[in-house]
């Protein structure tokens, strides 16, 4: 079939439709004042898709976001741990001056102080973390509070269900917070008992269409949240799925996670409970109400309501804030770095702040380790960081890829005083999309566990060479990649 030749009348009323398009875009995208790197690939890939541009932007691209910060409850967790302001009064004395701004950092950019813990424990693996994590849901008296990004109703994601059900109907108050999109398999069905046995269940960003007026199908939460009592939280990169248990599958994630208790719990308790209150709609004294006069009465363990010796910030970050408090102290860890930084990361799409912290400290003399899997579960990542390789190595960073399975950690250790285990890949959805939040441990408790951990990981991985071997097809493909960085 021959397609009839358009007219000049046609041709001119499609290009000025198409440049009207444009345009619109182009003023809509300008005005949402982001990185022009990124602001200039939004209207360059859109400008490729006329009209369907404009419902993928609506859809996917950048909003800013409010949500309501509980100052009655921050004011609270602070008002609870005056012994803490002492004991980390005498830690900050100690501590080099680079430790304490990045304190000060954290606090400025997200607002939460630094606290402490009577004891930090990393996790390493899902099978570990899943035991850590069941064992204290069992020994929880009042309340357990759970925020995932992905939970599965598979083997591990059934456990754990009938865990919580049990101890609900033991009268513990439970309270458990998904993402829409990360556990989308979750079906009424599954929740079902859950509800019957009155589990307070939410939904963050609901996926269906009509729930808001602009959709936020493009920002998740991706924190993993666990507090039992208020007294023991558990928070880093392993979510609610077989997948991460070796246990059940040969090829699990290696991942790695964090428990902690002591007063430190309270702030992933206030990021848990933000969290709630906004995707419920809950009013939030009703929640805080429950708490004020809940936890004076639980019988006090000894240590754990105390202030602790190993000082720990909670920092969070999202897009309801410009401030990218996660993304800083990434960036500002490595920057204090005098002897060793070594990241280990599932998707690893640094922007130029932290492509240039890393060859900084490199070309100072640091030793800047990546750890990244030789392949991701997302192809176009993995190209994307293969392409920062050679400037990378250039510069002096030593890169291992992960080969014996998938690595999901989210890890830095710097020098032996600073540890950071969180939900954050070093990337710009997690530093600017999505809801994340990461534990800095100040201090040896966890940089030297952390640090055995990644040289143990590192028998398992192969380094990166300078003059590695890529066709043509290879390095375009990444190349390639690259041009989307912007948008991973």
């Amino acid at each position: 079939m021959i397609l009839p030749e358009l007219s000049q009348e046609w041709k001119t009323g499609l290009s000025l439709a198409w440049s009207g398009y444009i345009a619109v875009l182009s003023v809509w995208i300008v005005m949402q004042k982001r990185a022009p790197v990124s602001t200039m690939s939004w209207i360059l890939s859109l400008a490729l898709l006329p009209f369907a541009g404009f419902l993928i932007y609506y859809f996917l691209g950048p909003q800013r976001l409010r949500k309501q910060r509980l100052k009655r409850l921050r004011s609270r967790a602070i008002a609870q741990a005056p012994a803490d302001v002492a004991s980390l009064r005498a830690a900050a004395e100690r501590a080099p001056p680079a430790l304490r701004q990045m304190a000060a950092l954290g606090t400025a950019a997200c607002g939460l102080p630094v606290s402490s813990a009577t004891a930090a424990e990393l996790l390493s693996g899902g099978a570990r973390t899943f035991d850590a994590i069941f064992e204290a849901i069992r020994q929880a008296r009042d309340h357990v509070h759970l925020e995932y990004y992905i939970f599965e109703p598979d083997t591990t994601g059934t456990a754990l269900r009938d865990l919580l059900i049990e101890r609900a109907r033991d009268g513990v108050t439970v309270r458990l917070l998904l993402d829409a999109l990360g556990s989308k398999r979750i079906g009424r069905r599954f929740m079902a008992p859950m509800l019957e046995a009155g589990i307070e269940v939410a939904l963050f960003h609901d996926t269906r269409i009509g729930r808001r007026l602009r959709p936020v199908t493009n920002y998740r939460t991706h924190r993993k949240i666990v507090v039992c009592d208020g007294r023991v939280g558990f928070t880093g990169g392993v979510n609610i799925t077989d997948e991460e248990d070796r246990r059940i599958r040969a090829d699990a994630y290696h991942d790695a996670h964090l428990r902690i208790e002591g007063s430190a719990v309270r702030w992933l308790q206030t990021t848990f409970l933000e969290d709630w209150t906004y995707a419920t709609g809950e009013d939030p004294r009703r929640i805080i109400q429950a708490l004020d006069v809940l936890l004076p009465r639980l019988p006090r363990l000894p240590g754990q309501d105390g202030a602790g010796d190993i000082p720990v910030q909670i920092v969070t970050s999202g897009p309801d804030s410009t401030l990218e408090a996660i993304h800083r102290i990434h960036l500002a860890a490595i920057h204090s770095a005098t002897r060793r930084a070594w990241l280990t990361t599932p998707y690893f799409v640094p922007g130029e702040p932290g492509l240039m912290a890393l060859t900084s400290a490199a070309l100072r003399g640091v030793d800047v380790r990546l750890l990244v899997p030789r392949r991701s579960d997302s192809l176009i990542v993995s190209a994307a960081a293969r392409s920062y390789y050679d400037e990378l190595i250039a510069a002096g960073v030593k890169i291992w890829e992960y080969k014996a399975r998938m690595l999901h950690s989210k890890t830095l250790v710097v020098d032996d005083n600073c540890a950071i285990i969180g939900t954050a890949n070093f990337d710009n959805r997690s530093f600017r999309l999505n809801f994340e939040v990461c534990a800095v441990i100040y201090g040896p408790a966890l940089a030297e566990p952390l640090a055995a951990q990644f040289e143990t990981d590192l028998h398992s991985a192969a380094a990166v060479r300078a003059q590695r071997r890529q066709n043509f097809l290879r390095r375009l493909g990444d190349a390639t990649a690259r041009l989307f960085s912007p948008l991973l």
